[in-house]
């Protein structure tokens, strides 16, 4: 793909999102049968890819439930939670009491409406939870927060060829099969040792992990099994890398929502196979 081409959005907002680089991605990408995305996040690579089937996972539970009612309800689905939508729940006080009803809820369609709800009317479009597992964003206190319904459409269409699991890296990369490509979009190393990301990361995915993803990386590319993966360019990362064929390049960076706090940091797509 050229990098005119227009690129279809996903319905979530996402933090560390890749839609900005999709050109370098597509570039990279191998051709296959069956894409496989061990980190999912808003699905904004498998949404603009055309394989002929998809394996996407997340370790996310709320994330990939919300993808099956999507995928399976459609239109239903998609009405019901545009009643969210409608201006009279953008309050306060109603985010904080649907953000509690939301952490006590089983799995069902309206869960699934409710976290589009938070994720849009949430602070910056965070997914974050607290240790207990409680999904934590404070109120965005935007005045229309928009109802992606073209996006969702699109969603509910490319999902037919789709199956959605959720767990672990290791299972999805353990799950593959000949035909199969790999694009795996794992929390980021930080820059340094003093970035502001570190929190997160260590929380989440260490360097034990890091480093388990590239091995297994290297061992489904030397099966005839291409895998790309992004990440912070980095000493640590070169080092972990250093078996694939590494091209690196600079992307802005949002480090809040204040427009003016913004940088350029190196990032690299490391393909592992041909």
């Amino acid at each position: 793909m050229s990098t005119k081409t227009k690129y279809v959005r996903p319905f979530l907002k996402w933090a560390g999102g890749k839609y900005r680089i999709l050109p370098k991605i597509h570039q990279r990408l191998p051709k296959g049968k069956r894409l496989v995305e061990p980190f999912v996040g808003s699905g904004v690579v498998f949404l603009n890819t055309h394989f002929d089937a998809y394996l996407l996972a997340d370790i996310n539970p709320d994330l990939i439930d919300l993808y099956k009612v999507i995928q399976k309800e459609g239109t239903a689905f998609i009405d019901h939670a545009a009643s969210y939508f409608d201006g009279s729940h953008n309050t306060e006080e109603l985010y904080y009491s649907l953000r509690a009803q939301f952490n006590t809820m089983p799995c069902s369609e309206d869960k699934g409406a409710i976290f589009l709800y938070l994720n849009r009317h949430g602070y910056n479009g965070l997914c974050r939870y607290n240790k207990s597992g409680e999904f934590n964003v404070p109120y965005g206190r935007y005045v229309k927060p928009y109802f992606p319904r073209k996006e969702l459409l699109h969603f509910h269409q490319i999902a037919q060829r789709a199956e959605f699991i959720c767990c672990g890296f290791e299972q999805s990369m353990d799950a593959a099969q000949e035909g199969d490509v790999y694009y795996c979009d794992p929390p980021y190393v930080p820059l340094n040792v003093t970035s502001s990301f570190a929190t997160y990361y260590s929380d989440g995915f260490c360097y034990s992990n890091q480093e388990l993803l590239a091995q297994k990386a290297e061992f489904l590319g030397k099966k005839g099994i291409p895998v790309l993966l992004s990440n912070h360019l980095n000493d640590y990362i070169v080092k972990t890398y250093h078996q694939a064929d590494i091209y690196s390049f600079e992307v802005q960076r949002f480090i809040s929502c204040k427009g003016e706090q913004r940088n350029s940091v190196k990032e690299v797509l490391a393909l592992y196979g041909k």
